[in-house]
C-alpha cells in the first residue's frame, strides 16, 4: 500500500514538472524578442525596431 501511494506521489510530480516545463517552453517560444530585425525584400533592405 505505502508502495503505490509513493508511487502515486512520484507520478503526480512529474507530471507538474511537464506541465511546467511544456508552459515555459511556450512562453518562449511567444515572447517577441527585443531588438533590431533587418530583413531583405523587394523593396529593398528595412530596418525595424522591436
Amino acid at each position: 500500500m505505502l508502495a503505490s501511494r509513493n508511487l502515486l506521489v512520484v507520478l503526480i510530480v512529474v507530471l507538474v514538472a511537464a506541465l511546467a516545463v511544456t508552459g515555459y517552453s511556450l512562453y518562449q517560444e511567444k515572447k517577441q524578442p527585443d531588438g533590431v530585425q533587418i530583413s531583405v525584400g523587394k523593396n529593398g533592405l528595412s530596418i525595424k525596431e522591436k
